[in-house]
């Protein structure tokens, strides 16, 4: 069906592009993650992310803890990796196990190299219309939405998830750029109606099929940037054998945000290797 969006396709054209970039460049850029603790998914991501860096010319660097580490020795380790092997781009991998509290480990990532951008202070330059870098997933969306020549000025557009992760950054990229937005989560009544009544739906909350044809009109844009496991295979939020019949355009999970959410992290380290040379 040709209104599938090809998600490896378009993080492909992206790929080259970076690539061409990192030629020209007198040194590559470095991206290091922070793991912590055994979670599969979060090795699997990891990988993902080693591997498009290795394509590109990417220095990758993968700084592996165990899950028990206290909190204080984290950030610590955090802080050293930033002072000695100075990337340009840093990332600790999420979720980090419970008695990590996250907010305070991010917080201990320098800003101008924190390409996830989940610090405190560049969560508020994106609120604010001044962002260093965009975040990856949410910035994933939105390159699709450009692929797909969508003009997003005064288009009526339902977020299902409000996470930190993918929903409100997404909202606040949005409303930036002219749209109307609708963020539902748990507590949202009728988002039946409010579904049938978007240009655009984008899901991002992990869980199998919350998104169903009944809930989608015909001709309707679906991004499905949710994910989750089931039975050993990757799904998404949406009941794509069913909402692929009325999408106008539809993203499948996988090979759709989450091709491009890897090539678009890449995409941040070279933005703030490039920042960082030019002061």
């Amino acid at each position: 069906m040709n209104n599938i969006i090809d998600g490896k396709k378009i993080a492909r054209k992206i790929e080259t592009k970076l690539k061409k970039e990192i030629s020209n460049m007198k040194t590559k850029p470095k991206l290091a993650i922070v793991l912590v603790g055994d979670d599969s998914p979060s090795q699997i991501y990891v990988n993902r992310k080693k591997e498009a860096a290795k394509r590109i010319g990417i220095n990758f660097v993968l700084y592996n803890f165990q899950k028990d580490i206290k909190q204080e020795k984290l950030i610590s380790e955090i802080k050293n990796i930033q002072s000695k092997f100075k990337p340009n781009g840093l990332i600790v991998q999420l979720p980090l196990p419970q008695h990590l509290y996250a907010s305070k480990v991010l917080n201990a990532i320098d800003p101008k190299i924190d390409v996830d951008c989940l610090t405190d202070i560049n969560q508020g330059k994106l609120l604010m219309e001044k962002p260093f870098v965009e975040p990856p997933t949410p910035l994933a969306v939105i390159t699709i939405l450009e692929n797909l020549k969508i003009n997003l000025k005064g288009k009526n557009i339902v977020i299902i998830g409000t996470g930190v992760l993918v929903g409100k950054p997404l909202a606040a990229m949005l409303l930036n750029r002219g749209t109307t937005v609708i963020g539902c989560n748990s507590q949202t009544k009728n988002i039946k109606q409010k579904c049938l009544n978007a240009d655009i739906i984008i899901t991002a909350v992990g869980k199998k099929n919350i998104l169903t044809a009944d809930m989608v009109k015909q001709g309707t844009i679906i991004i499905d940037a949710g994910i989750t496991m089931r039975n050993k295979k990757t799904v998404g939020d949406v009941d794509f054998e069913n909402v692929v019949k009325k999408a106008k355009y539809i993203t499948p999970v996988p090979g759709g945000v989450g091709p491009i959410t890897v090539v678009e992290l890449l995409a941040n380290t070279v933005k703030l290797s490039k920042l960082k040379s030019a002061n």
